[in-house]
């Protein structure tokens, strides 16, 4: 008899053996659907089923918000161990194969260029880094660009995206919560402009400093914004949370969020706001 069909690890086939390369399609964490890893990339790493906006490289989101002509400062500032932590060895190795992973060199990327015309600076978070996780470089990062938009004398965005503090640098890390909020409340008094642009997550100390402290505070659609994680919360109070909690639907309702836009929307509805502030 004639072996029609057999199985391998791609599945059933023919009596010709195909091969799927690894990473050409990705399952949409929230429908389900099988997605080809391309046509997503193409679509803003949004799925085209239920509209899940995906975590996505800072780089990428650069090229989202941004006109073609712009430029990262500030890139060879790194992270070591400031604090010789207990897995010292470890937390370097991890730093080492973040960099390895992203071709970065922290958690946080600073730019300056142009939105539809208008000069501006940005700070965009990368959860690949270690989990987005804020450290000093990340503070001192933050520090810089605000000082180039000072500069410049053009809006700031902060693009987040972080689990919070970097436990491994203990209080050096959330030492970076009260600077990067007594920097930008410098850049506010002197009528600076700061768009701060909540992806999922945003959490822990990143929430509790720059993230929530916008003139404006954008979120993407579903993004997981808070600070203690829902599991804590509801030991804590000892209730079941409502529905949707620490949504960005649900944060807006609450009063904390602005406007809920999606990524494809972004960069007008950031160059709307530059305007209306003149």
């Amino acid at each position: 008899m004639v072996d029609w069909f057999k199985r391998n690890k791609t599945g059933f086939v023919g009596n010709i053996k195909k091969e799927i390369p690894d990473g050409l399609w990705i399952k949409c964490p929230k429908c389900s659907e099988i997605l080809y890893k391309k046509a997503i990339e193409e679509n803003f790493w949004i799925c085209s089923k239920c509209r899940y906006h995906f975590r996505m490289p800072s780089t990428e989101y650069v090229k989202i918000i941004f006109d073609d002509d712009y430029e990262e400062f500030n890139k060879s500032i790194r992270s070591s161990d400031p604090l010789n932590f207990k897995d010292s060895k470890k937390y370097i190795d991890r730093l080492k194969t973040a960099h390895n992973k992203t071709q970065l060199n922290d958690a946080i990327i600073t730019v300056f260029g142009k939105i539809n015309s208008k000069e501006v600076v940005a700070a965009i978070m990368d959860f690949r880094f270690v989990g987005g996780s804020m450290g000093s470089v990340v503070g001192e990062k933050i520090l810089v660009a605000i000082d180039k938009a000072r500069e410049k004398k053009c809006p700031f965005i902060i693009v987040s995206s972080s689990g919070g503090a970097r436990m491994q640098e203990g209080i050096l890390s959330l030492m970076q919560m009260a600077k990067t909020s007594a920097k930008l409340a410098q850049f506010a008094e002197e009528g600076g402009l700061y768009i701060s642009i909540l992806t999922d997550p945003t959490t822990g100390g990143t929430s509790a400093s720059y993230a929530m402290l916008g003139d404006i505070n954008i979120a993407e659609p579903g993004a997981l914004i808070g600070f203690a994680g829902a599991r804590v919360i509801k030991q804590t109070i000892g209730q079941d949370l409502p529905e949707g909690f620490q949504r960005a639907e649900f944060v807006q309702e609450k009063g904390f969020i602005d406007i809920i836009c999606e990524r494809t929307e972004m960069k007008n509805t950031l160059s709307r706001i530059m305007v209306f502030f003149g």
